[in-house]
């Protein structure tokens, strides 16, 4: 039988640092939300705009009890480690911590959003190549069976609509750091190849209309405090709806995770994720602006 894979955490300010962790090694996790092969053994922890201090003491005790070191030093988190997923809410901190990460040679999960902004995510994805890393980034939404199962129904439909809830961000854009998921359900559906993005705002939230070649559309409806995902798929015989069980999306990312890291192989290509990191900065500019914005 295999070693489990030792990883180091990065990141205390989102929940996903405890439901992830839950899921490797928490004895209170029910069964059927377990997943194997992963040890978290570290956590570094550092302040952010998007966790109070509070917070953070009550997200350090629970990993304690998992017998998981919290430590505010970088050396010391990833010593030992055979992993690393970065889990940091605030996509502003990114592209640092990738950096200190990426010297260290070792495959690394970057929760979602890629980065900040397009400019940043091309660092990362450059400083990826140079350095010949694995890098896996993604939200959970691209794995869900209801999505993929459309997906695997009509691989290029003409039309995609989805929709998910707009989160707001303590800092930086809220687009960006919310509307990632259903950005992911969208890439996911249409593939590469997004021209340009317009931005529509009114008093119920924002919806994005995304121009694609060959007379194909996306549209993503992010509204304030609707806190459902679904979508549709269609092309000019037929359409397919979906509405997304989140109650295992999260065990599916670390379950894709587990498999990165014991094969080294990414579930999906970095240039989806880049893709995706490029149709939310366009519409950030294009909220700024008023105007459709080129990706």
């Amino acid at each position: 039988m295999s070693k489990d894979i030792k990883v180091a955490l990065i990141g205390l300010d989102t929940s996903h640092t405890i439901e992830f962790a839950m899921r490797m090694v928490a004895p209170e996790c029910p069964a059927n939300q377990k997943v194997a092969g992963l040890k978290p053994i570290t956590c570094l922890r550092f302040s952010t705009p998007f966790q109070s201090e509070e917070g953070m003491n009550q997200r350090q005790t629970l990993l304690e009890t998992w017998g998981i070191k919290v430590t505010t030093n970088f050396d010391e988190a990833v010593a030992g480690c055979d992993a690393i997923m970065i889990e940091i809410n605030d996509a502003a901190y990114h592209l640092e911590y990738f950096t200190k990460c990426a010297n260290l040679g070792k495959p690394i999960f970057l929760d979602k959003p890629l980065a900040d902004n397009i400019a940043n995510g091309k660092k990362i994805y450059e400083l990826a190549k140079a350095k010949n890393l694995k890098v896996f980034s993604t939200s959970s939404l691209r794995f869900v069976p209801q999505l993929t199962g459309a997906c695997d129904q009509m691989p290029k439909p003409l039309f995609t609509s989805v929709f998910g809830p707009l989160g707001k961000a303590p800092a930086g854009s809220s687009i960006v750091w919310y509307g990632v998921h259903a950005f992911e359900m969208l890439e996911r559906a249409m593939g590469r190849g997004a021209k340009s993005v317009f931005v529509k705002k009114d008093s119920a939230g924002i919806t994005v209309i995304v121009e694609y070649p060959e007379n194909r559309r996306g549209v993503v409806e992010l509204p304030d405090g609707a806190w459902v995902y679904g979508g549709s798929l269609r092309n000019k015989e037929k359409a397919l709806t979906f509405v997304v069980n989140m109650d295992q999306a999260y065990t599916d990312l670390v379950g894709q995770i587990a498999k990165f890291f014991q094969t080294g192989k990414t579930p999906i290509d970095f240039e989806d994720t880049l893709e995706v990191m490029a149709m939310l900065d366009g519409a950030q500019r294009s909220f700024d602006s008023g105007r459709e914005e080129a990706i």
